[in-house]
């Protein structure tokens, strides 16, 4: 399949460049149930089988409670299943603090820090040392112009952060997949998706800078690898060449 050769030629490219996977590595892969992790774990499973060293996956989702989010693991626990992948889903009332407790007006950052929160706690008991998440190039672009628009800096999220306290890292092996890949793979191989419940999907921030990366990239070609590159030749938290 040629959309899962080139997602995986990619993750190749960005596992050996940063040193993302170590021999005897237990990964666990956080999923959502939307389609950049189903991408990732399915990329990932493929790799398993030919990577020069042997490593290990686990499934991982966060339950944050949503209203009607019962069962909303289903496909996920059955996809991991059908690749052969141990799978856990972490239980927690984020829904109810951050929607109901806090109010929080702008509630992704809150609702991110305690979903990591949640698999930290969750990666110890797995005794997995590595957690991939699949955050893509578009939206590291993303990241990059909301710091710059929003923050008044020029930062982004690492390809590898290393949690020594915790005794694990986190990587993101997408981050030379463009969300279109990701797409044709998703049709292509028909991989499982949920749509998701919470009240602030699509209403973000983020969704306001990927929409404007958007027009930048009709209007100029590559402009997303172009950003990408610039971080790397920049030496910006921990992108290099």
């Amino acid at each position: 399949m040629k959309e899962l050769e080139t997602l995986a030629s990619r993750v190749r490219q960005a596992a050996e460049r940063y040193g993302m996977i170590s021999p005897g590595d237990r990964i666990a892969v956080g999923l959502s149930g939307g389609k950049d992790s189903a991408a990732l774990l399915y990329v990932l499973a493929h790799l398993r089988r030919f990577w020069p060293e042997p490593f290990e996956l686990v499934g991982l989702s966060v339950d944050p409670g949503f209203p009607g989010g019962e069962g909303m693991f289903d496909s996920t626990a059955a996809f991991c299943a059908s690749l052969g992948v141990e799978y856990r889903i972490v239980k927690t009332d984020i829904y109810g603090i951050v929607f109901g407790e806090r109010r929080e007006k702008n509630p992704c950052s809150l609702c991110a820090k305690m979903r990591r929160g949640a698999l930290s706690g969750e990666m110890e008991k797995l005794g997995a040392s590595r957690l991939a998440l699949g955050h893509h190039m578009d939206d590291a672009a993303a990241t990059l112009l909301m710091s710059l628009t929003a923050g008044g800096r020029i930062g982004c999220f690492s390809p590898v952060t290393v949690y020594e306290d915790k005794g694990f890292s986190v990587i993101r092996p997408l981050i030379y997949c463009r969300e279109r890949e990701i797409r044709a793979l998703v049709r292509a191989a028909e991989l499982p998706t949920v749509k998701s419940p919470c009240p602030a999907d699509g209403e973000t921030e983020r969704a306001e800078a990927a929409e404007l990366l958007r027009e930048l990239d009709a209007r100029h070609r590559g402009v997303y690898r172009r950003l990408i590159g610039a971080m790397e030749r920049a030496g910006i938290d921990g992108w290099h060449t």
